[in-house]
């Protein structure tokens, strides 16, 4: 591996960088946050001279993507209790099929993240959940090293809808221009305006603001949702099963199939024709998919070993289910010591006043006021009836 330059392998972009062990630091330093423990490996190998370390989830690898996005926040949060990382540093890496993960990720917790790296892969994973929201990625911008075809016409997409993104490709990029360009971006504590949307009350924290209590009731037509609408996809009904976007074909590479899984494929199966139709790669059989408007019954080829099976199956469209989602836009303006802010399907919040912002402060929430504010910390918010409740959070 050279650190000289990025290049292709496996299509795969790679870097060469060094994360140190914990026994040699002297002080709080960057992190780079994995949620992959086996990726510690690759990036730990890259070697290097940065010094950064690798914060990765306890949580097992089949407990589900949010369950090990709350483990690997906790990581986050105890390394930063015990000073071992600067918490404006910290970065959320992932390459290959966990980089779809980099950017669900920063979706459902934008304010721990400096910035995302994304190393190959695609968005289109994560986009595909219906719980991307473009917004989250104002104060966590993502730097994607795409190193497909397709790659940067879909990066376009996504910062046409407001997303913060960039796009490189892995041709010539340098380990110094990465690291110039994550170096650049720190995560402020107490960002002077932030916006955040989310549709879970398990994901609901924007830096200083804890949505606490959804009410679809509390409307607000000022503040329309930024998410990313997923693509809805034809699927063959085979089950849950995954396929590596990477592979070159032919075919569809038939990758990890989930616990309990009781089809018809097995791992390293390839999926090689479509109603007599070959399926050259991942890309021609994603155009072969479009072309389905209704569910009908098909047959596919699977070839195992030196064995080729017909399958006889169906297509099928899912049914997309309607997102509710929450959103809260808020901004410490100095020099009136005011606190403005504006939500959508928000009942109750947690508000942390740091105490640069505590003198005679005054705290508007969808234009109902809180009065001089005095004193630092939590503030626990509620709406009732059109009247603004206040109290010390517990």
């Amino acid at each position: 591996m050279t650190s000289k330059s990025w290049s292709k392998r496996s299509a795969v972009a790679c870097v060469a960088i060094s994360l140190a062990t914990a026994s040699v630091w002297a002080q709080p330093g960057p992190a780079m946050a994995l949620l992959d423990p086996a990726d510690a490996a690759w990036w730990q190998k890259a070697g290097g001279q940065t010094g950064w370390r690798i914060l990765v989830p306890t949580a097992a690898a089949d407990a589900g993507l949010d369950k090990r996005i709350l483990s690997l926040a906790e990581a986050v949060r105890e390394a930063i209790k015990k000073s071992e990382v600067d918490p404006a540093r910290i970065y959320l890496a992932g390459r290959g099929p966990t980089a779809a993960a980099v950017f669900y990720t920063i979706s459902r917790t934008p304010d721990l993240w400096a910035a995302g790296i994304a190393v190959g892969g695609s968005p289109q994973p994560a986009i595909d959940t219906d719980r991307i929201f473009a917004v989250n990625f104002t104060l966590a911008p993502v730097l994607w090293v795409g190193a497909g075809a397709d790659d940067e016409p879909t990066a376009k997409k996504l910062s046409a809808a407001g997303f913060n993104l960039e796009y490189r490709s892995s041709q010539g990029l340098t380990n110094a221009a990465v690291f110039e360009w994550l170096s650049k971006h720190t995560r402020a504590a107490f960002p002077l305006e932030i916006d955040c949307e989310t549709n879970s009350p398990t994901f609901a924290s924007c830096y200083w603001i804890q949505m606490a209590k959804f009410d679809a009731g509390e409307r607000n037509d000022v503040l329309a949702s930024t998410r990313i609408p997923a693509t809805v996809h034809a699927a063959l009904d085979l089950g849950a099963f995954q396929y590596s976007t990477e592979d070159p074909g032919p075919g569809l590479l038939i990758g990890t199939l989930p616990k309990g899984y009781s089809g018809p494929l097995k791992q390293g199966d390839r999926i090689t024709e479509l109603n007599g139709k070959s399926i050259e790669n991942v890309r021609q059989y994603g155009e072969m998919m479009t072309t389905f408007a209704l569910p009908q019954p098909v047959v596919v080829m699977v070839r195992r070993g030196k064995e080729n099976l017909r399958l006889e199956t169906s297509v099928v469209l899912p049914q997309r289910e309607a997102i509710i989602s929450a959103r809260v836009q808020a901004k410490y303006l100095a020099e009136d010591h005011t606190i403005q802010i504006v939500s959508r399907t928000v009942k109750e919040m947690r508000v942390t006043i740091p105490p640069e912002w505590a003198e005679k402060s005054t705290l508007y929430w969808n234009g109902l006021a809180l009065e001089d504010i005095h004193t630092p910390g939590c503030i626990l918010l509620s709406i009732d009836k059109e009247l603004l409740n206040a109290s010390p959070c517990k």
